[in-house]
């Protein structure tokens, strides 16, 4: 029997809604998600994607429902301290890197190593094992940018930013990475490249829940896809019957015409 049938789902929204600026950003969104299951979560600009990664990652909070149960559990639970929820779902996405790229500039072994303690960089109250240093150096080593220790997180390029923050979410080992358009401001060649790493990730246990509106950017890996449309899902369910010309056409509100090269999708305006 496969293990994570007896697992709770990743998971599990039910009938959420988040307003913003007086308009529902998420319209009592609802989706399940079991474990183990890598999922794309694709839409046009505007349908919640940003919304739904930021309610996951316990960075805003649904309205609160009239029986005063919560609608949104991670791993079969609804009350988790954000710590310990990283330790298990790491997230990676344009906001955190501009995080770590900007201001007080930060070295890319401590930006990987402070993973460890939630925090940005190391402070004097944050001892670093040796059990840590060595998991930080396998993490780097594992995205291929172990080089990159010891240069600015400013000075890297977006790829190799990534890296490094995919890195950092891995020292904790967790079951799931939320990648939020984890490929914006790639070049063709950087965006392949990244996308390999992706599909070690997979195929090595680590669970991807990848959000974007490029279908091109969905890894054989991901079986399962999840269509996003004015802030409630369209559509979900296995790829193969999910991204259709006729699927995508009304997520985006325009005539689409899917081809597929082996395992990989392309899209195109038809």
């Amino acid at each position: 029997m496969d293990a994570t049938l007896a697992m709770p789902p990743l998971l599990e929204i039910d009938e959420a809604t988040v307003s913003r600026d007086g308009h529902p950003a998420l319209d009592r969104l609802s989706l399940r998600i079991a474990a183990g299951q890598h999922t794309a979560i694709l839409g046009a600009n505007g349908s919640g994607k940003s919304t739904l990664v930021q309610l996951v990652a316990r960075q805003l909070y649904p309205l609160a429902p009239g029986d005063g149960r919560s609608p949104v559990r991670v791993f079969g639970r609804n009350r988790w301290n954000v710590a310990e929820l990283r330790g298990l779902l790491g997230i990676v996405s344009p906001a955190l890197q501009h995080e770590y790229t900007t201001d007080t500039p930060l070295e890319v072994f401590d930006a990987v190593v402070s993973g460890f303690f939630a925090a940005r960089g190391l402070w004097l109250d944050h001892p670093v094992t040796d059990a840590m240093r060595q998991r930080a150096i396998a993490a780097l080593a594992q995205l291929e940018a172990g080089h990159l220790a010891g240069r600015a997180m400013a000075s890297l390029s977006t790829g190799e930013a990534r890296r490094v923050l995919i890195a950092r979410a891995l020292v904790h080992r967790p079951r799931a990475l939320l990648l939020d358009e984890p490929c914006a401001g790639l070049d063709l060649a950087s965006r392949r490249r990244f996308l390999e790493v992706l599909r070690a990730l997979a195929r090595g246990g680590t669970t991807l829940l990848l959000v974007t509106h490029h279908i091109e950017e969905i890894v054989p890996e991901i079986r399962q896809v999840l269509l996003l449309k004015q802030g409630r899902v369209l559509r979900q369910g296995d790829k193969v019957a999910t991204l259709t010309d006729a699927a995508l056409g009304e997520a985006f509100d325009m005539p689409i015409r899917v081809t597929r090269h082996g395992d990989w999708y392309h899209a195109a305006v038809a």
